[in-house]
C-alpha cells in the first residue's frame, strides 16, 4: 500500500514537468510572451552561431510543431501491435541518435538532451552553422539550410533534393515560416529584450500589456 501511495507522487511530478507546445504557434512573439525563458535560449544561440532566431523556430516547427518528445509515427504488425519507430529521430529537432552524439562530442555539451528546449535550438544553430561552413549556405538561407538539413551537406552538395519534389515544397514552407516569424519579432523583440525586469517588477507580460494598449488606444 505504502508503495503505491510513494509512487503516484512521482509519476505525477514527472508528467507535471512535461512542456506542452505553445498555444499559438503562428506568432513568435505569442510563443515567447508564454515561455519567455526559450526567447533567453533563442537568442544566445542565435549569438553563438549566428543563424536568425526566424530560422531556428521554423525548423523546430517543422519538425516537431513544439512537442518536446516527438517522435516518427511508429510501424504497426497486424494494425494492433506496435512495432519499433522507423529512425531514432526525436524530440524538437528530430536529430538522430549519431548526429545529436556528434553535437555532443564537437561542443563538449553532454548533458544536452533533445527534448530539452535549449538544447534544441542551440543544436539547430550549432548544425547550420556547420552546414553554412560546408557548403557556403548563407545563414538566413531557411530554404537551402532545410534541404540541407534533411539531405545532409553531402547530400545538399549532390543536389540529391532535386529528385524530390516534396521536399522543396516543404523547405519552400519552412522559408516562410522563417521569414515570418523574423518579420514578428521586429515588432516585439525590444519588449522581450527589456520583458525580464518588467515581469521581475510587475508580474505581467509587457508584450501583451503593449498589445493591450495599441487595443485600447
Amino acid at each position: 500500500m505504502f508503495k503505491h501511495i510513494t509512487v503516484f507522487p512521482i509519476l505525477l511530478l514527472l508528467f507535471g514537468c512535461a512542456t506542452a507546445p505553445p498555444q499559438n504557434v503562428e506568432n513568435v512573439c505569442d510563443i515567447f510572451d508564454e515561455y519567455y525563458d526559450w526567447y533567453s535560449a533563442a537568442k544566445q544561440a542565435e549569438k553563438n552561431h549566428g543563424v536568425p532566431i526566424g530560422v531556428t523556430l521554423a525548423f523546430i516547427h517543422q519538425e516537431s510543431r513544439f512537442v518536446e518528445d516527438a517522435r516518427p509515427p511508429r510501424e504497426w504488425f497486424l494494425w494492433i501491435f506496435p512495432g519499433s519507430y522507423p529512425s531514432s529521430a526525436y524530440g524538437y529537432t528530430q536529430a538522430l541518435n549519431g548526429t545529436w552524439y556528434e553535437y555532443q562530442k564537437k561542443t563538449g555539451q553532454w548533458s544536452a538532451d533533445r527534448d530539452d528546449f535549449v538544447d534544441a535550438v542551440d543544436f539547430i544553430g550549432w548544425y547550420n552553422s556547420q552546414t553554412s561552413k560546408r557548403t557556403g549556405i548563407r545563414k538566413h538561407d531557411a530554404y537551402r539550410l532545410y534541404l540541407a538539413y534533411h539531405e545532409g551537406a553531402g547530400g545538399y552538395l549532390k543536389g540529391s533534393y532535386n529528385k524530390k519534389p516534396w521536399l522543396i515544397d516543404v523547405s519552400r514552407k519552412v522559408e516562410r515560416r522563417a521569414n515570418m516569424y523574423n518579420q514578428q519579432l521586429l515588432e516585439c523583440r525590444d519588449t522581450l529584450d527589456s520583458g525580464w525586469l518588467w515581469r521581475t517588477m510587475f508580474g505581467e507580460s509587457r508584450v501583451n500589456q503593449d498589445k493591450n494598449q495599441r487595443f485600447s488606444g
